[in-house]
């Protein structure tokens, strides 16, 4: 009978690590976020169109803020809404369809599960803790290609994520770009980013990910 021991030269794959955005990935943060910018315009008297806001999450804070405040004054109204944030935002937000199985779904497969998000960490851990959702790591504050960084030293695998930028983030580690429409990307645009797979919601990624990580142990 043949030998079932795999060759001395066979090398296992690196242990299974997925990186997952936080807002509008994880969590629908939409809620929460318009309450902290509503509360942020009652206080400096700006008027914040907070719908046109919350359809654009994603990218970093001081960016949306340059749209309403003089470029000099960015830096002091993200400092204040970073403090408003916990007192209006976490409450209000829930988590998507599928996330909290997202993340048990990778560690089903004896894998890490980190978060990676442009998000101000301190208030991502926030976010995770009231929505019992426990990764192994959280690492935030980085944007687009930046995340790239973390999730090189993190070794992760995929990256999962609803924008643009989070595609640019995983082409940017060298890590298989999921992406999900939850978010304020479509598809087509997804797709045209680069990304390598598109799935509605989080409800259909541990399926994907069973099969993913199935055919790494194959090759």
């Amino acid at each position: 009978m043949a030998s079932t021991a795999s060759s001395p030269h066979t090398v296992p794959p690196a242990p299974l690590t997925v990186g997952f955005d936080l807002d509008m990935t994880l969590v629908d943060s939409r809620a929460g976020i318009a309450a902290t910018y509503r509360a942020l315009s009652a206080e400096t008297g700006v008027p914040i169109d907070d719908a046109l806001v919350v359809s654009r999450i994603g990218p970093p804070l001081e960016e949306e803020l340059a749209h309403w405040f003089p470029a000099d004054e960015v830096a002091a109204a993200g400092d204040r809404y970073r403090a408003l944030y916990p007192d209006h935002a976490i409450a209000p937000s829930t988590a998507l369809p599928g996330a909290r199985e997202a993340i048990a779904g990778v560690r089903a497969l004896g894998g890490r599960a980190i978060v990676v998000t442009a998000k101000y960490e301190p208030n991502a851990k926030l976010h995770l803790a009231h929505l019992g959702m426990e990764p192994d790591s959280v690492i935030g504050w980085l944007w687009a290609e930046a995340k790239g960084e973390a999730l090189r030293e993190h070794g992760a695998q995929v990256y999962v994520g609803d924008h643009v930028g989070d595609v640019r983030g995983a082409r940017a580690a060298g890590a298989l770009s999921v992406a999900v429409t939850t978010g304020p990307c479509g598809e087509q645009e997804l797709r045209a980013a680069g990304a390598d797979v598109v799935l509605a919601d989080l409800t259909e990624f541990p399926a994907w990910l069973r099969a993913f990580e199935a055919s790494r142990a194959a090759a």
